[in-house]
């Protein structure tokens, strides 16, 4: 008997923090986001709706001529298909894909869940570059 009720709350408290924890990441499914700037890229705003994600950010070019050398920010907006394995984890693809790079999906897993932001791991494809981030929710 003892054996089993020490079962039984363990299964109640696995049950118990695993709905939490969806509560938790789910908030981040749909929404306004930002990934602040970093060093050779600038702010980026992603907006979340149903499956897809647009991304709007500036791409700095620099450009030089004979005498000098000024940076010129581009605008740029990117759609992406967003499909959801679970709350930690998550795919995105290109919907337009302008590039050979850009027709491999985005694998990102969310490793830390705070208040109002997460952070990430993303790696394109099934190539060894990965990347680290933070997305704060702004609406």
């Amino acid at each position: 008997m003892k054996k089993l009720l020490g079962i039984l709350t363990i299964f109640i408290t696995l049950v118990s923090c695993d709905s939490e924890i969806k509560d938790n990441a789910d908030r981040f499914k749909q929404g306004v986001f930002e990934v602040p700037a970093g060093k050779g890229y600038s702010k980026t705003i992603i907006t979340r709706i149903d499956t897809l994600q647009i991304e709007e950010y500036e791409k700095i070019v620099s450009i030089s001529t004979d005498s000098t050398t000024s940076e010129k920010r581009i605008k740029h907006i990117d759609t992406l298909y967003i499909k959801w394995k679970n709350n930690f984890f998550y795919t995105l693809k290109m919907k337009s894909p302008k590039k050979e790079l850009d027709k491999d999906p985005i694998y990102v897993q969310i490793t830390e869940v705070k208040d109002s932001s997460y952070n990430f791991t993303a790696k394109i494809g099934f190539s060894k570059f990965s990347t680290d981030g933070t997305i704060f929710k702004v609406k």
